[in-house]
């Protein structure tokens, strides 16, 4: 178990993030909801003041911090699909309201930054066969298409 827990910091769309990453990606949950127990810049008394959820697994928190925090590429949340359907999926459902960027980025409509990435590509790209064919394709896409990757691969 990590003793680190990421903490994303929202103005006062905490819980709606939270509950929209735990709609779309597997093995997510709500695990709480905290409230302020006092009226504070992040919210009056009574309202949302944190979101404590598991994403894929991986545990977060969502603070309603109640000054806009510009969420930056410097830092994203980095999700690898099992398959294409799954990277679909997820890439779709991030995107609503979001913007596409280029080699499988983008950012949903609360800001964050997403990498959405086939299962496997760190190693992919580490193997000197395969990496040049397989970053050239990347650098094309906006969302990943596994297929043009393992098809660059094998002609590698």
């Amino acid at each position: 178990m990590s003793r680190i827990t990421p903490c994303l910091w929202f103005n006062d769309q905490a819980e709606q993030a939270a509950r929209f990453y735990v709609s779309v990606l597997p093995d997510s949950r709500i695990d709480a909801v905290h409230f302020n127990p006092v009226d504070a810049p992040g919210g009056k008394r009574g309202s949302v003041l944190m979101v404590e959820f598991t994403l894929a697994g991986q545990k977060f928190q969502a603070l309603n911090g109640g000054l806009d925090a510009e969420h930056t590429l410097a830092v994203s949340m980095v999700f690898e699909a099992r398959g294409q359907a799954e990277l679909d999926h997820v890439w779709n459902a991030l995107l609503d309201g979001g913007k596409p960027q280029q080699c499988g980025w983008l950012s949903d409509r609360y800001g964050m930054n997403w990498q959405i990435v086939p299962e496997g590509l760190g190693r992919i790209m580490s193997d000197p066969v395969t990496a040049e064919a397989a970053m050239r394709e990347v650098l094309k896409m906006v969302k990943i298409d596994i297929a043009t990757i393992e098809r660059a691969m094998e002609n590698a």
